[in-house]
């Protein structure tokens, strides 16, 4: 059954089925970092699921699509894996979002894509990938036997072609196992306070994120996210109105408590390949998340298992690095998108950002 307000060709709301497992087909790219990152730093998980609850309903409706929200990955793994603290994740959101604010004001998205290059922002996807699955091999040992019987469900779902929907199944399973360890939790209100947890402190790891960061923003979350919506609902959305918006999402999520957040192509390819056609599926997954803030307790989160907690950073992993070679045709590109996250892995991502950017340029002169 569907209830439908105005015209869902354009800017009407829906809610269907569809446009429920839609919004499901974006929370697979959400709640698995999101936990972790609660699981592994200072963060209110509360805090964090009501910003991206309000911040998907507010802008599926003020696009009138079922535009994703979802988090800086780049930044958001980087705290995961313990280069950034908290503090320096909000101190490098707080940036990122004044810096989108202003470049698409200006109108520079397309600039600044075409200074970094596109291998460059690729080869920072498959670096943050490589260090997220760094840590979900740790993970994982902590509880082989689990670990393996999440694998086990994921093999079995993929095996059907039914991959995200192991994320969520394996999220779930995780969650019967720590309300069997902890008990259900009393719903509570969390308490509204400016950085709950904690000052954000700029610092040159935050400074170095943030720039690794902007060049995976501008790519992803703005340009191929401009396009895509063109391409499955052929609406027209500038990728600079796409960065003042995400610009906008992490200077008011920040202060209240959230976490870094922007567009992306991955979380809209999603929602579209689960049915979702109308902000309806924003609307519902926003709902859904702000239900989930009033029982998100510190003590249920401890006892999530953490081998499972590795599943999942493993499959994000993955289709991470699937992303960053999607689009990879030629040797060079190739050469280089490997090279920026082999060295990112080893040494530094802003240091392998900074590099793979001279190099890239240093090419694009011979040509």
């Amino acid at each position: 059954m569907a209830y439908s307000f105005g015209s869902t060709a354009e800017t009407g709301l829906e809610f269907s089925t569809r446009e429920l497992t839609g919004a499901l087909g974006d929370s697979v790219t959400v709640l698995p970092l999101i936990v972790a990152l609660a699981m592994t730093t200072s963060v209110s998980l509360p805090h964090v699921l009501i910003g991206f609850g309000l911040f998907q309903i507010v802008w599926g409706l003020y696009y009138g699509m079922p535009l994703s929200v979802e988090p800086m990955k780049a930044l958001v793994g980087l705290a995961i894996v313990g280069a950034l603290s908290y503090a320096e994740l909000a101190a490098a959101g707080l940036l990122a979002g004044g810096v989108l604010l202003v470049v698409g004001r200006f109108g520079l998205v397309g600039r600044l894509q075409r200074v970094v290059g596109e291998p460059v922002v690729r080869g920072v996807q498959f670096a943050v990938a490589l260090l997220l699955l760094e840590s979900a091999v740790g993970l994982s040992l902590e509880n082989v036997s689990v670990a393996v019987a999440g694998f086990a469900v994921v093999a079995g779902f993929a095996l059907v072609g039914r991959q995200q929907t192991s994320v969520l199944v394996v999220l779930a399973l995780g969650g019967v196992a720590a309300v069997a360890t902890a008990g259900v939790p009393a719903p509570r209100v969390p308490e509204f306070a400016l950085f709950p947890a904690g000052t954000p402190t700029l610092s040159t790891a935050a400074l170095e994120g943030t720039a690794a960061q902007l060049g995976m923003t501008v790519g992803n979350a703005a340009i191929a996210t401009a396009l895509l919506c063109g391409d499955l609902y052929d609406r027209d959305v500038s990728a600079d109105s796409l960065s003042r918006s995400m610009g906008v999402t992490c200077l008011a999520a920040v202060p209240i408590g959230g976490v870094p957040m922007c567009h992306g192509s991955g979380g809209l390819a999603g929602k579209y390949a689960f049915g979702a056609r109308t902000a309806g599926a924003n609307v519902l997954l926003g709902v859904g998340y702000l239900a989930l803030a009033l029982v998100a307790a510190g003590a249920l989160l401890a006892a999530f298992p953490m081998a499972l907690l590795g599943v999942l950073l493993v499959v994000v992993a993955l289709e991470l690095g699937r992303a960053a070679f999607a689009r990879v045709d030629d040797g060079r590109s190739f050469a280089l998108v490997v090279g920026v996250g082999v060295l990112g892995l080893a040494v530094n991502v802003g240091l392998a950002f900074a590099l793979g950017a001279i190099v890239f340029w240093l090419l694009s002169r011979d040509e």
